[in-house]
């Protein structure tokens, strides 16, 4: 038996979880937002297509106010591309 085991040869260096994936919210700063989005859910029989909009101002809370958890992406790239066209549409030029 030559198996030598040498644990100081590696390192782990532990990262963020990559999108998708979000830390608690220690504190409940965005909990009335995860609270409309579960009531939406509970509502519309769990179809989350149905609640989009407050899925999108739950992440928008998470990027605002818990910078460390959660790094600033534009909503586009999140797949709120579409909402954030109609709110432009719906909103009156000057």
């Amino acid at each position: 038996m030559s198996t030598a085991m040498n644990f100081g040869s590696k390192s782990f260096k532990p990262r963020p979880p990559d999108k998708g994936a979000f830390p608690l919210d220690h504190f409940g700063e965005c909990s009335a937002f995860k609270e409309r989005f579960m009531e939406c859910l509970r509502d519309s029989g769990y179809e989350s297509g149905a609640c989009r909009q407050r899925a999108m101002a739950y992440l928008e809370c998470r990027m605002e106010r818990q910078v460390q958890l959660m790094a600033n992406e534009p909503l586009e790239k999140l797949g709120f591309k579409d909402l954030i066209d109609e709110k432009s549409e719906a909103k009156p030029d000057k």
